[in-house]
């Protein structure tokens, strides 16, 4: 049997971030993936243009029908948009028997608010405490936790941070400083701290989502937190290393990167 990952997400019009990315990204590695859409944005490489939240009852149903019926091994979340989606999806995952990967989106690559301020406490009191892993980077652990990473040795300092709202595992993810691409995984009593060498390359978009998925992808799988979180850091490094420019402004990773390598990981 095929294990089955559900996306509840936004959707990118570009096709590199979003319920895109993460179906992309699911494929890749062979899981089925269902989707759940929570808002409909128009962008493109140079930006966001617009966005659109879906009614909580749309994207309630929409959950219910995947779960019910088919079942999932694994859920992911991205782009949840405003507290009574947060809460919503929350309570959706909170009662689902499968582990949960919470990508708190904050912002988008370029710098475009995909989460209404409003949302913030909704994210910390309901959502996080649903998290199997929960995956930050730099700007959300600040903007979730008041905690600003300036270099390796403050990432310890924001991982208790965010665990402190509940989620079991927090991925720290440390792409916006210099050096090599450092992570920080932790459940409060061990900590992995994974790298992999910086690519000289801006197309980027579209890395948390995918990140978010392989980690889920993996989870439903069979593999552990750490197993699946280190071989979707090793899978999303390549498809940075893989990504190819697309319009004016910033590319995607290639998410298919394997297919045209032939490799398998």
């Amino acid at each position: 049997m095929i294990p089955g990952v559900l996306t509840v997400a936004g959707s990118d019009s570009g096709g590199g971030a979003g319920i895109q990315a993460d179906l992309k990204t699911m494929l890749a590695l062979g899981v089925h993936g269902m989707s759940v859409v929570t808002a409909v944005t128009a962008q493109n490489s140079l930006g966001v243009r617009g966005a659109w939240e879906l009614p909580v009852e749309a994207v309630r149903a929409q959950y219910r029908s995947v779960v019910d019926d088919i079942g999932v091994q694994a859920v992911k979340t991205g782009m949840l948009a405003s507290a009574e989606l947060v809460e919503a999806v929350a309570d959706l995952i909170a009662g689902t028997d499968a582990p949960a990967v919470v990508d708190p989106v904050g912002v988008s690559k370029h710098g475009d608010a995909l989460l209404a301020a409003s949302a913030l406490d909704s994210v910390r009191t309901k959502l996080l405490p649903a998290a199997t892993v929960a995956t930050p980077n730099l700007d959300e652990v600040a903007q979730i936790a008041g905690v600003r990473v300036e270099a390796e040795r403050d990432m310890r300092t924001a991982a208790e941070a965010v665990l402190a709202y509940g989620p079991r595992w927090v991925l720290i993810k440390g792409g916006h400083l210099p050096g090599d691409a450092v992570d920080l995984l932790t459940d409060g009593s061990e900590e992995h701290w994974l790298r992999a060498p910086r690519h000289d390359n801006r197309h980027t978009h579209g890395t948390g989502c995918t990140l978010a998925s392989a980690i889920a992808s993996q989870l439903a799988k069979g593999q552990s937190v750490p197993e699946a979180v280190a071989a979707a850091k090793d899978y999303v490094t390549e498809a940075v290393a893989a990504g190819f420019a697309l319009g004016g402004g910033i590319g995607p990773v290639d998410h298919g990167w394997r297919f045209r390598t032939g490799t398998e990981r």
